[in-house]
């Protein structure tokens, strides 16, 4: 049995579960706790010791419960927290706070981490409903203080983003103002049309299109507008009756909103607020109907655990697809991209016993090596650091901060400078990351090396490791003199990195 446990903007959330012998996850328990930390974070900057005593008391409760259940072993929990926790100034001494009070390890998420486990939560979903995988479908997930929004394309994951736009977090923005309850609403639509605005300005859009809405707030609206809806099936909300429910719940304070539906005070607060976000971004994709799941965090988690590594090969398949759309984005060489990636896919399973790395390093080195010339969208001149840059602003499907650092790392020397502690970026990395870019990125100019004329002559390949050596036999071609003078400038890294020679031969 495992248990999930999430620390987010208005409340401590655990589910308790068994996973059976075939992957399958049955849900034992469900909890909840109203801890409203956003509170806290989105106007003060930093979580008061009040709320920081809340959250101990509750996960201590939570504790007793997880030993009636004899998971007691920390690979039993996972334990997250999302943007309350992620903004707070003193987010690393609550954490420290929570660790020795119970013992529980949290890990916070960023928002790319979210994304990935929102797409985990909802696979199922989406598989279940043939016409999500035929149409553009845009996922969105308001929470207290961030709106979470995928966009998928026949069951592809084209883009992923996070914005500031959260139910608490314009409930608290608006208290400020201290306007009648009468003119809340309004108010409301004028901030939250801006955002968006922005969310429909960045998604290319064609034809149909469905929106799969997520979220607590959204599957209280379809329990009191559908009376036979089931959390395990998709709920289709006509816009129009949610759009009166909104109204409706808007019209009442807090307390009378606590009172009338038993909502604990911090639901109660972002109801109204997360109602009218979805209201609004279904109006501007001009939407009769939404589609609600019973997705959540905690169900993405869980499927996390149950399969052991988040890192499969459909996930893999979902963060190359966002690589080639920013290759696309910044008019890379496609061919030639794709060329050097299969190349490094062979070189990494060739190294295996070499580099012991991991699918997921795997997965890095073939982004790297997607999008290490991106930078020349910028200039010829220095363009593997403006790659880098680019990688690292940029919104990649389920690859979170530290990652696309790695990436970024590993596209930034692909060329000739060796990484240096005073690079940028480089020297902040841990030990364990800074080899794992070395030995990458060696093989990303070896790589690299073998398409130097951007005219994929190197098809096949046959890669040996010989004693002190890694040897890349090439078919007949007719000159492949460029090639071997790049292997051998490109190959140096390499020889340090794994103290190989890299031999080249040619049949014929």
């Amino acid at each position: 049995m495992v248990a999930v446990i999430d620390i987010g903007s208005t409340s401590i959330r655990m589910a308790i579960a068994e996973i059976r012998a075939n992957g399958d996850v049955q849900t034992l328990e469900s909890l909840q706790q109203a801890v409203s930390l956003g509170k806290d974070t989105f106007t003060k900057g930093h979580i008061d010791t009040e709320a920081t005593d809340e959250c101990v008391t509750v996960l201590r409760s939570f504790r007793e419960i997880l030993q009636q259940y004899q998971i007691v072993d920390e690979s039993q929990i996972r334990a997250v927290a999302t943007s309350a926790v992620r903004e707070a100034a003193n987010r690393d001494a609550f954490l420290d706070r929570i660790y020795v009070a119970t013992g529980i390890n949290v890990d916070i998420i960023d928002e790319a981490e979210t994304n990935r486990i929102t797409y985990l939560a909802v696979r199922g979903l989406i598989n279940s409903e043939p016409s999500l995988n035929k149409n553009e479908t845009l996922i969105v997930e308001v929470g207290g203080g961030n709106t979470e929004v995928l966009l998928l394309k026949r069951g592809q994951v084209t883009y992923s983003h996070t914005y500031t736009l959260g139910s608490l977090r314009l409930r608290e923005m608006l208290e400020d103002y201290r306007a009648p309850v009468v003119e809340l609403p309004e108010i409301m639509e004028i901030h939250i049309d801006r955002a968006v605005d922005q969310v429909r300005r960045r998604l290319s859009l064609e034809g149909s299109i469905k929106m799969l809405a997520l979220g607590g707030d959204i599957r209280f609206a379809c329990s009191r507008l559908l009376s036979d809806w089931s959390r395990k099936t998709l709920a289709r909300l006509p816009v129009s009756a949610l759009s009166v429910l909104a109204r409706e719940i808007l019209s009442h304070s807090v307390d009378d909103l606590v009172r009338r539906h038993h909502l604990p005070y911090p639901d109660a607060e972002t109801l109204g607020p997360a109602l009218l976000i979805y209201v609004r971004l279904a109006r501007a994709f001009r939407l009769r109907q939404i589609l609600v799941g019973g997705g959540t965090l905690r169900d993405g988690l869980m499927w996390e655990m149950a399969i052991r590594e988040a890192w499969t090969e459909d996930f893999h398949q979902q963060i190359i697809h966002s690589a080639m759309q920013i290759g696309r984005k910044y008019a890379f060489d496609e061919a030639h991209a794709l060329h050097v990636a299969d190349l490094c896919k062979k070189m990494f399973a060739a190294l295996r016993r070499e580099h012991r790395l991991g699918p997921r390093f795997e997965t890095i080195l073939l982004v790297s090596a997607l999008l290490h010339d991106v930078g020349l969208f910028v200039s010829n001149r220095s363009h593997h650091k403006h790659s880098m840059y680019l990688i690292m602003n940029s919104d990649l499907f389920g690859l979170g901060a530290r990652d696309l650092a790695l990436v970024g790392m590993v596209a930034r020397y692909h060329r000739r400078a060796f990484p240096r502690q005073t690079h940028e970026g480089y020297a902040n990395l841990d030990r364990q990351s800074r080899v794992a870019v070395s030995k990458m990125a060696s093989i990303l100019r070896l790589a690299d090396a073998l398409d130097s004329g951007h005219v994929q002559r190197i098809r096949d390949v046959e890669l040996t490791v010989e004693p002190g050596a890694f040897v890349i036999t090439a078919g007949d071609h007719a000159n492949l003199m460029l090639e071997r003078y790049a292997l051998q400038q490109k190959g140096q890294m390499f020889e340090q990195v794994y103290g190989m020679k890299v031999m080249f031969r040619e049949v014929g």
